[in-house]
């Protein structure tokens, strides 16, 4: 098979409708928009959601909910990224950061059980997922909750 023997696949290929040619053509005098009304004048156009005057029905939902403002902002980072750390190292959120394993804004560390941990390790953070913590004691390190 070669581009330039590729064909669209039958019936995916429409001409385009062609609106005001006179009686004969389905779409004349009115082109589709019916008699008077909003959608037939020029221009014509509404806001998403707008239902011709009633009520929309994201103003008829019930509004529920709560956004904490002083919300604890955690980024996670997997245990196997913290493999790239010499061994008997001290890990804190400044060598973290310093790695590019932590960018951006965040109120947090949280060191997360995803993968294995093959080196002892003393790692500070601002919480540890349980998984995280089981492996890191397995292999002789230490955490730290700062």
């Amino acid at each position: 098979m070669d581009l330039h023997t590729l064909k669209t696949a039958a019936g995916s290929k429409r001409p385009r409708k062609r609106l005001g040619r006179g009686p004969g053509s389905g779409t004349g005098k009115t082109s589709g928009k019916g008699h008077k009304g909003q959608m037939a004048r020029k221009g014509a156009n509404h806001k998403a959601g707008f239902e011709g005057g009633q009520m929309r029905l994201i103003r008829r939902l019930p509004k529920h909910g709560f956004t904490n403002p002083a919300r604890t902002e955690y980024i996670g980072i997997n245990l196997r990224e913290l493999n790239q750390f010499a061994p008997e190292t001290d890990v804190t959120p400044e060598l973290i950061r310093q790695a590019g394993l932590a960018n951006g804004r965040y109120d947090g560390i949280k060191v997360l059980g995803v993968g294995e941990l093959d080196r002892k390790l003393s790692i500070t953070a601002s919480a540890f997922s349980e998984t995280a913590r089981r492996k890191i004691e397995a292999a002789g390190g230490v955490c730290n909750v700062a």
